[in-house]
């Protein structure tokens, strides 16, 4: 375009002045910064007003070109810095409208319910934070991004006009006509105007910053606290001395002070027993820990094992049931209640609460009441816990029971916290008397609250949800309502909210305080825990799941010996020695004497058993006898019998290796292992009885004899007569020994006589007393004795005919019963053993190890097996002296955490300056 044209077209629009307000209307809709350049850019005019344009066309055409192309380049380079400003304040108008929409929306869904409160509360601050981010990327994006020089020249000559206009009163401004823009739109251009201004990277706000700053600050402070804690916590486990120990907040106060109200709102939950009498019996050592990601709050009761309990009326029945379990007559107990809740709603802190003071003891209560919970409450507040003192505002703080016995113990007021409660039952002036109040001065000063929880009328109760929000909004319209009083000018310290702040620093100070002494401490008892455990245990390690595994392994090495040394041939020893004494007994009722029961007169016998060697051997009265001998001894139940005797072999054996082995000193692990050897047992006890009785059935009809087995058995029954004529002999001994030699042989004379009827007895024969001058008893010990001597003359004669050759033949078997029923017995024994070595030996050395290996391994739990652990005193001795020498090193450990976490702190304020504030509490070190 040439410039006579260019002069043709601008020259109407310069005289008209369309163009100055065209610059300035779209200065105007971009922002304040453009819109005053725009002014500034037709400050001056090329020739006199009036003056015309065709006279001056060849002065238009000569500088038409240096003049209008640098402004038109200068313009066109500032189209995408307009661009750029007007997204920048569209985003920062909506984002002034979204925020306004939000809150209106919360104040109409907090009238609707909290849940939906806190969902229209997401959505804004995420709207808003979409705008806040935009805002962050087009800064980086401006940071990137290197105009040229020139142009960083042109922006800052319009930043000093804009300033200078700024300046001015309101004249010079061109095109703006001096006129004041309208209100909504001054509003919309003063946002637009501090997002440029972020945009181009004008000054930050420096409150946020330090308010972020502060936040920081306060999650380091928790998470030392959090620290502190748990070193408590390690250090109460411990338990062995009072200087490893660290402080908590005790809650004294009087009954109706407010003290469960108190707690309740730091815990934002109704869990504190409640009660027209004397509920709160027992000290409660609340452990409050901050759960930031968790989602639901729960309680639980370390010492009880119940698990986690989400339900905080639960929680407030149990409190209950263990306060009331007190006696009546005690009232008082120092056994404290271990209480921790987690929640993202509580701070960390450790709370002990108390039992209120009382002036005058009730009717059913003891009179030493008062002085058994003053005597409890001095306990605990000696130093170095922090004493949080509550009183009530209606009530004179000369008559708090509460400070009154802080004075005592704390009389400088350096470790006590004041807590006025109830603030809106007395007047704001009387409230802020007692809250300055200078007569009885505190060093951590005095916090008023209002605990008292809104009774809800609506529709649906409040349930078990927090009641944080309902206690703060309560209490904040109190406190809002006398804005003179109460107000931020005050300078005193409300709420619930700097009653927690308070109480965290006070805390967290007061630990780190202690915590220098106590970690020399810690020192001292790790030296001695070492010592004791490299002298007494020479440094061996041991646990509890290595001492149950060790014992295990000791008893299974141990009973695997006894499984090679108890087989067959000890089984067929024992059950042939069982059957030996019932051919005994079998042979005692059919062909040996009878014990004497009385002293009537023997009858005579038919065929007694001395004529034996001398009857006819087709007599059917010795043949029916020892076929009637036979069959009692092979339907005798040889397979329950021989099950029997085997089985309780077993339990024997493994009775005598729990008594040797480390099991001895733990009855449930004894009770474990024999409830596993009987099960095993019992299991196979029917199906193996059945398989021997089974298997001995052909014995029942028919027994076949060999010659060898016919000399084995007349050996042995040789052996087993002897035994029982040494056992008859050694106990006609014994009775000799007791009676007298003399005396017995008389008395035995005199019975003998009785019994062939040389002496006649009158009355009843079977209890005659005085008979022969002799008692009864005496009486009893002669027939004992006659019986005696009889058994051992019998046995003496049928050794003899055992050793005839009449025994020497198969043959003679009805002459010599003793030898057959003895083959008959071993050959009951040899089949009864195959078949218990298979169904029963075998299948309970198979399964009693692995039966151990369940009860006692994989079936206990960790609880059951430390608890197994120290049922033995040297084993809970050595075990001590470990968890005491690991609990140090692990607080020792975390208080060497700490204080690195401490100096890096201390060095990120060493790095920039410290405010006003931090400035106060410089001086505050862990170490």
């Amino acid at each position: 375009m040439s410039g006579r044209i260019l002069s043709h077209r601008l020259v109407p629009l310069l005289r008209t002045g369309l163009l100055a307000r065209h610059l300035h209307n779209a200065g105007a809709r971009t922002g304040g910064l453009l819109r005053s350049n725009g002014g500034a850019a037709l400050r001056g005019r090329a020739w006199p007003v009036g003056a015309n344009h065709i006279h001056n066309v060849p002065a238009v055409r000569t500088i038409s070109f240096a003049r209008i192309l640098p402004k038109l380049a200068l313009k066109l380079a500032r189209v995408p810095a307009m661009f750029g400003g007007a997204m920048v304040a569209g985003l920062a108008y909506f984002q002034y409208q979204a925020t306004q929409a939000g809150n209106y929306a919360i104040d109409v869904l907090k009238r609707a319910g909290e849940t939906a409160s806190d969902t229209a509360s997401t959505f804004f601050v995420g709207i808003q934070g979409m705008a806040e981010q935009t805002q962050r990327g087009w800064q980086k994006t401006k940071d990137d991004v290197e105009l040229p020089e020139w142009l960083q020249k042109l922006l800052r000559m319009d930043e000093d006009s804009q300033s200078g206009n700024g300046d001015s009163s309101g004249g010079g401004g061109g095109g703006g006509g001096g006129k004041p823009p309208h209100e909504s739109r001054s509003g919309v251009g003063a946002a637009a105007g501090a997002a440029t201004g972020t945009a181009f990277g004008y000054d930050a706000d420096e409150e946020d910053v330090r308010a972020s700053r502060e936040v920081a600050e306060d999650d380091q402070m928790m998470l030392l606290t959090r620290k502190m804690i748990e070193i408590r916590n390690i250090l109460s486990s411990v338990g062995q001395s009072n200087t490893l120990t660290l402080p908590s907040i005790v809650v004294i106060g009087s009954q109706s002070s407010g003290k469960s109200s108190v707690l309740e709102a730091i815990v934002g939950h109704e869990f504190l027993p409640k009660g027209s009498n004397m509920v709160t019996r027992r000290p409660i050592e609340l452990t409050l820990i901050n759960t930031p990601n968790a989602q639901a709050e729960y309680g639980e009761f370390p010492a009880l094992g119940l698990g986690k309990i989400t339900d905080f009326s639960q929680i407030q029945r149990t409190l209950t049931d263990l306060n009331l379990a007190v006696p009546e007559r005690d009232c008082v107990t120092d056994d404290p209640i271990q209480l921790s809740i987690y929640s993202p709603n509580v701070p960390d802190l450790s709370l002990i609460d108390l039992p209120g003071y009382i002036q005058v003891a009730g009717q059913d209560q003891p009179p030493e009441l008062k002085q058994k919970i003053s005597d409890l409450c001095d306990k605990y507040i000696q130093t170095p816990n922090v004493i949080l003192a509550i009183s009530a505002a209606d009530v004179d703080l000369a008559n708090s029971t509460a400070l009154r016995a802080s004075r005592r113990v704390d009389p400088r007021g350096e470790r006590t916290i004041g807590v006025i409660t109830k603030m809106d039952l007395v007047d704001p002036d009387r409230g802020v008397n007692i809250l300055s109040d200078k007569k009885y001065p505190l060093r951590l000063g005095y916090v008023g609250v209002v605990c008292r929880i809104p009774q809800t009328t609506a529709l649906f109760s409040r349930g078990s949800g927090n009641i944080t929000s309902a206690i703060l909004k309560n209490e904040n319209a109190y406190f809002s309502a006398h804005p003179q009083e109460f107000g931020s000018q005050s300078d005193l310290s409300i709420g619930v909210t700097t009653l927690r702040n308070k109480l965290m620093h006070v805390l967290e100070q007061t630990m780190a305080s202690s915590l220098a002494g106590t970690r020399d401490a810690i020192s001292q008892e790790l030296e001695e825990a070492t010592y004791e455990f490299k002298v007494q245990y020479n440094d061996r390690p041991l646990s509890a799941e290595s001492y149950l595994a060790e014992s295990l392994d000791s008893f299974k090495h141990s009973f695997k010996a006894f499984a090679e040394n108890f087989g067959r041939p000890q089984v067929r020893e024992m059950l042939k020695n069982e059957l030996d004494q019932r051919v005994m007994d079998i042979l005692a009722q059919r062909y040996w004497n009878r014990p004497i029961d009385d002293l009537a007169p023997l009858l005579p016998e038919l065929d007694p058993l001395s004529d034996l060697p001398k009857a006819d051997l087709d007599s059917q009265y010795w043949r029916r006898k020892l076929d009637g001998s036979t069959s009692s001894l092979t339907k005798l139940g040889i397979g329950r019998l021989a099950t029997t005797v085997v089985a309780n072999a077993i339990q024997t054996h493994v009775d005598r290796l729990l008594a040797n082995s480390t099991f001895a000193s733990h009855p449930y692990a004894q009770k474990q292992i024999v409830d596993a050897c009987n099960s095993i047992l019992n299991d196979r006890f029917f199906s193996t009885s059945d398989q021997v009785e089974n298997c001995i059935k052909p014995y029942k009809f028919e027994i076949e004899v060999e010659d060898p087995e016919w000399i084995k058995g007349r050996e042995n029954v040789s052996k087993v007569l002897k035994d029982e004529l040494r056992a008859c002999e050694s106990a006609m001994r014994r009775v000799e020994d007791s009676v007298g030699k003399r005396k017995l042989k008389d008395v035995m004379a005199f019975v003998d006589k009785v019994r062939k009827g040389e002496v006649l007895l009158e009355g009843d024969v079977a209890s005659t007393a005085g008979a022969g001058g002799f008692s009864a008893a005496l009486l009893a010990t002669a027939r004992e004795s006659v019986f005696l001597r009889d058994r051992a003359d019998l046995l003496k004669m049928r050794l003899l005919a055992i050793r005839s050759k009449q025994c020497a033949s198969k043959k003679n078997k009805y002459f010599c019963p003793e030898v057959f029923l003895d083959v008959v017995a071993d050959k009951l024994t040899s089949t009864a053993v195959l078949f218990l070595n298979v169904e029963l030996l075998s299948e309970f050395y198979y399964n009693f190890p692995r039966e151990l290996d369940m009860r006692l391994g994989r079936h206990l739990s960790d609880a059951e097996v430390e608890r197994f652990a120290r049922e033995d005193p040297r084993i809970r001795k050595h075990l001590d002296v470990i968890k005491k020498k690991e609990l140090l090193e692990l607080a020792l450990e975390k208080i060497e955490s700490i204080r690195q976490l401490d100096g890096r702190n201390k060095h990120r304020r060493t790095d920039r300056p410290l405010t006003t504030k931090e400035s106060r509490n410089r001086g505050w070190n862990l170490f």
